[in-house]
């Protein structure tokens, strides 16, 4: 095949071809008797592994090193296979990454929604003085509502009268008081509560933390205002001390994340002044 062809199914310029054979990274291409470029198959996959190969970092020379030695032995080169499994994790890490934002997003979607129907609620009525009413459930009010109470009463201030129960209660995680102590919040005389100590009782917003507990979240006066967070369960997590409470940290990092918009939202709906962003 002609210079033009293997440019085609490979996605590389005849001029960057060119440079590649010039620099050793490919060999050079066989002559035809009339004097043009001729390729093979063999060149196309070679090629297409060099660029590869390129993309994920890896110098010329070497590229075209390590696609000659896979070609050569037909499997993946012991030099290269570190690189793969590094760039493997990586991508599952952004994977998680972009997981992540989306459930975000939906989750500012849901808030606004929300929102909407409380300043709808609200129009034409007077600025109301009294917090906004905040509930969040999980299954044994341990470790995810427990936090998410804790930060949203150091972050939303008097604005907000927050709350946390569970459907069958657990106690307060060990983990839970740690990370929020890491976090300068003293939260050793916190118990756990059950969803039926707030029978009746009306919420702004009830905001359910785990599957389970939103299945099983009895009725609220404003529960036409749920929401619901879906965060892995840190008390899942096993290994040592140093990893379990780091899954803690992690869920509380993300708790904070999503109490940004929420606190923004949730006050102007409720016609208040919003904040700065939390730090």
């Amino acid at each position: 095949m002609r210079v033009s062809e293997l440019s085609r199914q490979t996605g590389v310029a005849a001029s960057a071809v060119r440079w590649y054979e010039a620099a050793g990274v490919i060999p050079a291409a066989r002559r035809t008797a009339g004097g043009y470029r001729d390729y093979d198959p063999e060149d196309v996959a070679r090629l297409r592994l060099v660029v590869t190969l390129r993309r994920l970092g890896v110098a010329p020379v070497d590229a075209g090193r390590l696609a000659a030695l896979c070609l050569e032995r037909g499997g993946v080169d012991g030099d290269l296979a570190p690189l793969l499994a590094s760039q493997r994790t990586a991508i599952e890490r952004q994977r998680a990454d972009l997981d992540r934002l989306e459930a975000e997003l939906l989750d500012l979607e849901l808030t606004i929604q929300a929102a909407g129907r409380v300043r709808r609620a609200r129009k034409g009525a007077p600025v109301a003085s009294d917090p906004i009413r905040v509930l969040f459930v999980c299954t044994g009010n341990s470790a995810r509502s427990q936090i998410a109470e804790a930060l949203l009463k150091r972050y939303g201030g008097p604005d907000f009268a927050v709350f946390s129960a569970g459907t069958r209660t657990k106690g307060v995680n060990p983990y839970t008081i740690r990370t929020l102590g890491a976090a300068g919040i003293d939260w050793s005389g916190a118990r756990s509560k059950t969803v039926d100590e707030f029978a009746g009782q009306a919420f702004d917003y009830v905001i359910t933390v785990c599957d389970r507990a939103r299945q099983e979240c009895p009725v609220f006066p404003g529960s036409q205002n749920t929401l619901h967070w879906g965060l892995d369960d840190p008390a899942e997590v096993e290994g040592t001390d140093g990893e379990k409470l780091a899954a803690f940290d992690r869920t509380r990092v993300e708790v904070a994340q999503r109490l940004r918009p929420f606190i923004e939202v949730a006050l102007r709906a409720a016609g208040r002044k919003a904040r700065a962003p939390l730090a």
